[in-house]
């Protein structure tokens, strides 16, 4: 299984947008085969910060998920509102 962490600092104008947006894409992510698990989590005291908990059945499900018009989609859309280039952080349990 593959835990993966990714940090996303984002410009506050664009908070709310990509709370939203978040909320109603998860069941879609989670419905990717492969994937088990996702939550949205908010640095408590940098409200611009945040990062996504995924977990995956392996590398290959997680590029698979990388590699899709949806996430092609997501990711054109929320990287117009980073303050900071994204981390990453892909682990085995």
């Amino acid at each position: 299984m593959i835990v993966r962490f990714v940090k996303l600092e984002l410009q506050s104008q664009y908070i709310a947008d990509f709370k939203r947006l978040t909320a109603g894409e998860k069941e879609e992510i989670i419905a990717f085969e492969g994937c088990s698990f996702l939550e949205i989590l908010q640095d408590v005291n940098n409200e611009n910060l945040f990062f996504s908990h995924s977990h995956w059945a392996s590398e290959e499900a997680l590029n698979a998920y990388r590699d899709s018009a949806f996430f092609r989609g997501n990711w054109e859309q929320v990287k117009q509102w980073f303050a900071a280039k994204p981390e990453a952080w892909s682990l085995e349990r």
